[in-house]
């Protein structure tokens, strides 16, 4: 696939970076790559791979499910400047 002047500059502007323009023949050929290289992989067969979420088949090790800190509400709450019923208030600030 190749890539125009004119839709490597509008890519540049979807992504918000500027191009010099005499780079923009080079980018032009670098995202081509990217793009051919993308429908090479697309074109594999992958009808036989069973779908994975991670590479490695392991169990991710968790730590104990314990509290560690004590509860501090009061404290912080006597801090806030405006609390009622437990939850703090804050100002409107969408209308």
């Amino acid at each position: 696939m190749s890539l125009s002047d004119a839709e490597v500059r509008k890519i540049a502007w979807l992504a918000r970076i500027e191009i010099k323009e005499d780079a923009i023949a080079a980018y032009g050929r670098d995202l081509s790559g990217i793009l051919d290289l993308i429908e090479q992989m697309n074109a594999a067969d992958t009808s036989a791979v069973t779908p994975m979420a991670h590479p490695l088949a392991q169990a991710q090790r968790l730590r104990p499910d314990v509290v560690t800190e004590e509860n501090q509400r009061d404290l912080f709450q006597s801090l806030a400047p405006q609390v009622e019923s437990r939850l703090y208030l804050v100002p409107k600030v969408i209308e």
